[in-house]
């Protein structure tokens, strides 16, 4: 698998997972949106829910895994 494969993997599931993270977010308080998402604790539904942490953590592992791989790569 060549870099430019990897990087199209790494944006496939960050969106599916940003995709989720959204569909839970509105399952728990159906106002919310993509927006939200990016500060959830102000939203206190979000804070508390165990399930949003755990699919945010997630998103947030991704997100760290691309970071590392585009780093390496640069050199």
């Amino acid at each position: 698998m060549n870099d430019a494969e990897v990087d199209g993997l790494f944006e496939e599931l960050i969106e599916a997972q940003r995709g989720k993270l959204l569909a839970l977010a509105r399952r728990i308080d159906p106002s919310l949106v993509a927006d939200d998402l990016l500060q959830p604790h102000d939203h206190a539904r979000l804070a508390s829910h165990p399930a949003y942490q755990f699919e945010d953590g997630l998103l947030a592992g991704l997100l760290s895994a691309r970071a590392a791989f585009t780093a390496r790569r640069r050199g």
